[in-house]
């Protein structure tokens, strides 16, 4: 990406976009008069018209897109009998995962949700076709999406929902940077008719992880034509925890470590409002979320030199807490032009925000801290704050949609516009017991702990940002997009897409798409795309670091430092600044709809990633040399040793450009639908997905780090194996009257995992899910609904004692990294809803 002249490019591109606008009105006089709809086309004169994610055409309806869209209705998502819209999603859209993550710190609470098996980051949520705010939180321990900040999906309440739509396909052209495997647009409810009240508790088959839920959604009309629709949802789950017994730590041995869900409490308030004004629109949305986690981190053994015997004679697990504020508001105005033309321009605000707090803790240094009298000061907090991370986002848009006089005098779908956004990242420092070394952070004071080695600084567990982590900066960007879409002839839609962005800190980028669907008769169509992407490196990327405890590759438990990068220590390195991810993707599938009853797609695609954003794996000192001589202070022999060890670290973490990836796979889509003589209805889906991502090429820019230590086999078998490459649903429903009956199986292929046994993988097997729910309606306004969840009990395969050790010596029965579905093992519940 060039950085000189970007002004004058981004001046020239928004005013190429701004001509496109300013040719509407001249073109006003051709295209006002009503032109016939073309084959498989939908036209549309309202501002109101169905608006399908992936095309500007109003009306344009999902099976007659270019490009594969799933629309996941109200009355499916509610069905699941789960509360939160990332396990929702996984259970419906084979091509979404939601990976069950423990002892990940605020990666427990906010679980990395990935489309295609790509990064979390990777896939651009929008809210109402606006762009969603991404969260905070970085994931930074050995989970999927390991290096990534997505978007915190489960801030959005089911009860504000009416449908989900979800492209399966590139378009960073058409909405920018993230959008490289797919975009999920949800959709808010504008209802006015009633109050909708739902209760809902249920509980796993092992009696614990008590799950209760309480939403209300209503609306009021505001005026003749406006509405308000308001959302109140709370739920409270109660923890989970599947770890045997500790033998290798404790004896006699005892269940030292938590394994499952943390507990969570959530309270959302969402809303969604539009009132008539002048010719137009004024439109408004948004919402917020308070939750609050509470997980645990690695037991600490009694003799480690990392507990104190007199506050915890067993040792202790640290108890890491949560608070997730989450908050959003757009506003924005839309009218129409004339017939066929409308604008649309709104600003969108959204923060996420996250808080730390350590308890059950201790910090080792200020307990084992010399006083000047004499003896140690053995007084240390248990519990502290420990810092918090913010992102703000504020999006402008500026959009022009409408129709001019195409080939032939056909309707040509024309979008356009502009949009500025600005990101901003920010850490807050923690209380000082949670990151100093001492009352005084001087290390050259020797403090000793229990076990005669030097006394670690912090508090165990997670340990606070310190003010050398401490940051408030970001960025803009810039971007113009002109986005078309015409039928050549009654049978061929062709589409195309350009997209120019200018960011502030490393330049600009020019992506585009073509797509194109045949209609080879009205029961068989062929369509395909291809398309350039890009994803600019997250503020979050930009600006994180941190200060930890880990795991080793020894398993022993050590100071870790995330360096920022562009910093001192990624500079010594040879690391350069980061840049953007670039892509090339195409599809290639068909529709066939032979009746009314039955439906099958087939999408085949390809998604080809250069300079992916890692997170590094963890770079160690050397032991021994590159002369062969064991490593000794000044040794020029032992370059990472001679880096590290002036800061005190045993290991380091870095973002970097460092891969190339290419992932393929297949999608198919069946439904079929039967209506009885009697009235019955039964409704059949099968949706299948396959995946399959590689690592085409390793690269380092440090003269000191090959490739295959930067980013090694542990961290390459993550990408490729550690999602599912298969993933499928089959979905029955049965409607009879008062009763309904879904049945839902899901299909959760094998995952590999190496990332604590580094050179030793597992690979955990594929399973079968199986769902069911009853609903009976009482009346109109009154239904019951009780179903189980996984309910034949499936749990993941255990984790090799031999291979695995000595993790399950310690406790993990089933893994750690790499599961897809959790081990909570099956569930029940029975929900109320209530209308009126």
């Amino acid at each position: 990406m060039s950085s000189t002249p970007h002004r004058h490019r981004l001046a020239l591109a928004v005013a190429a976009a701004m001509a496109a606008t300013a040719f509407v009105p001249a073109a006003f006089a051709q295209a006002s008069a009503p032109q016939a709809p073309a084959s498989g086309t939908r036209e549309a004169t309202t501002l109101d018209a169905v608006q399908v994610t992936g095309s500007r055409a109003r009306g344009r309806a999902a099976e007659d897109t270019a490009a594969p869209v799933d629309v996941i209705g109200k009355e499916e998502l509610n069905a699941t009998g789960a509360t939160e819209i990332g396990q929702i999603l996984q259970m419906l859209e084979p091509s979404f995962n939601f990976s069950r993550t423990f002892v990940s710190d605020g990666t427990d609470i906010l679980r990395p949700a990935t489309l295609r098996s790509l990064g979390p980051d990777q896939v651009l949520v929008l809210v109402n076709g606006k762009r969603r705010h991404q969260q905070a939180l970085v994931n930074v321990q050995q989970t999927i999406g390991r290096g990534s900040a997505g978007t915190d999906i489960n801030a959005i309440p089911l009860s504000a929902i009416e449908r989900i739509e979800v492209l399966r396909d590139g378009a960073a052209a058409q909405y920018g940077s993230d959008a490289i495997s797919g975009v999920i647009n949800i959709i808010l409810k504008k209802q006015t008719e009633e109050t909708q009240l739902s209760l809902q508790a249920g509980q796993n088959y092992a009696g614990d992880g008590e799950n209760y839920s309480a939403s209300v959604n209503t609306g009021v009309k505001l005026g003749s034509d406006g509405f308000l629709n308001l959302s109140f949802e709370y739920r409270d789950r109660s923890a989970t925890n599947r770890a045997g017994p500790d033998s290798l730590r404790v004896n006699p041995p005892r269940v030292t470590q938590r394994l499952g869900d943390a507990d969570a409490t959530d309270a959302y308030f969402w809303f969604n409002g539009g009132l008539p004004v002048g010719r137009g629109e004024l439109y408004w949305f948004g919402g917020l979320s308070k939750r609050k986690g509470d997980s645990y981190g690695f037991f600490r053994s009694p003799g480690d030199n990392r507990t104190v015997p007199a506050l915890y004679p067993d040792g202790f697990l640290p108890n890491i807490r949560t608070k997730v504020d989450d908050t959003s508001l757009a506003v924005g105005y839309k009218a129409p032009i004339n017939d066929n033309w409308d604008w649309d321009v709104s600003i969108n605000r959204g923060r996420s925000k996250f808080g730390f707090e350590e308890a059950d803790s201790v910090n080792v240094s200020w307990w084992y801290e010399p006083k000047p009298g004499g003896g140690i000061y053995a007084e240390s907090p248990t519990s502290a704050d420990t810092g918090t991370l913010q992102f703000d986002q504020t999006t402008f848009n500026l959009d022009f949609r409408g129709t001019l006089k195409g080939f032939n005098d056909r309707p040509l779908y024309l979008g356009t516009g502009v949009e500025y956004r600005k990101d901003e990242y920010q850490i807050r420092a923690g209380a000082p017991v949670t990151y100093t070394y001492g009352r005084t952070n001087n290390r050259n004071i020797n403090i000793v702990g229990q076990a005669g080695e030097t006394a670690q600084p912090g508090m165990q567990g997670f340990p606070g940002f310190s003010p050398n982590e401490a940051v408030d900066d970001g960025r803009h960007n810039y971007a113009a997009y002109v986005d078309l879409e015409t039928n050549l002839s009654d049978r061929f839609l062709l589409g195309a897409a350009v997209r120019y962005e200018d960011y502030s800190d490393f330049g600009q980028t020019t992506t585009g798409k073509l797509s194109a669907r045949f209609d080879a008769s009205e029961q068989f169509a062929l369509r395909g795309t291809v398309s350039t992407g890009f994803r600019a490196p997250g503020v979050q990327q930009l600006f994180y670091s941190q200060r930890s405890t880990n795991l080793n590759a020894a398993g022993e438990l050590t100071d870790t430092l995330t360096a920022r990068q562009d910093s001192a220590v990624t500079r010594a390195f040879g690391i350069e600044p980061l840049k953007e991810e670039t892509s090339k993707s195409g599809s290639v599938g068909f529709v066939l709809k032979p009746n009314d009853r039955f439906s099958l797609t087939m999408d085949v695609f390809r998604i080809d990633i250069d300079d992916r954003i890692i997170f590094s794996s963890n770079i160690q000192p050397e032991s021994v040399g590159n002369n062969g001589q064991p490593c000794a202070p000044g040794n020029g022999n032992c370059p990472i040793r001679a880096i590290l060890d002036p800061i005190g670290v045993g290991q380091v973490l870095f973002f970097t450009n460092a891969i190339d990836t290419r992932t393929t796979g297949v999608d198919l889509v069946a439904n079929h639908n039967t209506e009885f003589a009697s009235g019955a209805k039964l409704n059949l889906t099968a949706l299948v997905h396959f995946n399959k991502t590689e690592v085409k090429d390793r690269r380092s820019q440090s003269a000191i780090l090959p490739p295959n230590v930067l980013f090694d086999d542990t961290q390459v078998t993550l990408i490729e194996k550690g999602q599912p490459r298969q993933h499928h649903v089959l979905q029955g429903v049965y409607e009879t009257g008062p009763w309904e009956l879904t049945a839902r199986a899901n299909y959760y292929g094998p995952v590999t995992g190496e990332g604590f046994t580094p050179g030793v993988k597992q690979t955990w097997s594929g399973k079968w899910l199986a769902d069911l729910s009853v609903r009976y309606k009482f009346s109109d306004q009154l239904a019951l609904t009780v179903g189980g969840n996984n309910l034949f009990d499936t749990y993941p395969d255990k984790w090799d004692r031999v291979r695995g050790a000595p993790f399950p010596e310690m406790g993990f029965k089933y893994g750690w990294e790499t599961l897809p579905f959790g081990m909570n093992g099956g569930s029940y519940y029975a929900r109320l809803d209530y209308r009126f």
